[in-house]
């Protein structure tokens, strides 16, 4: 996995603080609570700063298993210290595309929230996660939806293109480069999967201040590398986004309507 998400410096913290329980938090939800009754050994893929790392082993036995995993060492070690003291679950960076810490079948479910589409090789990184299930073993993934379908987000996008008119920032189209769900099912059933449906999840984010989400899109962030480079001055263009995202979408809370797919499939 290469990687135009920088997840370095201050952005694990502010990602997991700002943007976590807006726009991860129900969709986590949402994933654990597809794992099948009985399961006990989980691997995790783009486990990020462990939101839905936490969901998993909310309703994993006590004699179960979760192997959390992620490219970015911020990101793992944020995560590892939000999860401090749980002997069920084992942190370890790994690449998508080789997942050499696992053997063939050794997991019952593969787990991957909003990581896929960082993958440059998306084939590879599913028949990857197909070989460490166990015959009819459980995927579990799931990606964006359109910008337009996420419209907190597409205003964040459009904001920081028109600060950059010259040379707009392109991270924004990584997370949102596979919002085709007949493109999702097509993919994973090449890769050998069986059984493979793709839902369309509707969701609602809530900041708990349009300030408040600002400060998470613009410097918790892999955007915010772009912008520095560009020498967008930080302070005046997150106080842009705080407004247009109160104009729109309120303040105090801000509630804005989000929109993923999601994939299960059968080894």
């Amino acid at each position: 996995m290469t990687a135009p998400a920088r997840f370095t410096g201050a952005i694990p913290t502010l990602y997991d603080q700002h943007l976590g329980p807006v726009l991860f938090e129900p969709y986590a939800r949402d994933l654990a609570a597809r794992l099948p009754p009985g399961t006990r050994r989980v691997l995790e893929i783009a486990s990020g700063t462990g939101r839905v790392t936490r969901q998993l082993l909310a309703r994993l036995p006590a004699d179960g298993t979760l192997l959390a995993t992620d490219l970015s060492p911020a990101m793992l070690e944020r995560a590892a210290t939000a999860i401090a003291g749980d002997a069920r679950v084992t942190f370890a960076p790994a690449d998508a595309q080789a997942l050499t810490i696992a053997g063939d079948g050794a997991f019952d479910v593969v787990a991957c929230q909003f990581g896929l589409m960082f993958v440059p090789d998306k084939a590879l990184a599913l028949r990857e996660m197909r070989r460490v299930l166990r015959p009819g073993g459980t995927l579990l993934l799931s990606t964006w939806d359109t910008l337009a379908n996420n419209p907190a987000t597409e205003l964040l996008h459009a904001l920081a293109g028109a600060a950059c008119a010259s040379d707009p920032p392109q991270f924004m189209l990584t997370p949102f480069s596979m919002t085709d769900p007949d493109a999702l099912r097509a993919l994973a059933a090449s890769a050998g999967f069986a059984a493979v449906r793709v839902e369309t999840v509707a969701t609602t984010g809530e900041a708990v201040s349009a300030a408040d989400l600002a400060h998470g899109f613009v410097r918790g962030n892999p955007l915010w590398h772009e912008l520095v480079e560009r020498g967008i001055d930080a302070a005046a263009f997150e106080q842009r986004v705080a407004e247009a995202v109160a104009a729109r979408f309120g303040d105090a809370p801000s509630r804005m309507p989000q929109s993923a797919h999601v994939m299960t499939a059968t080894a």
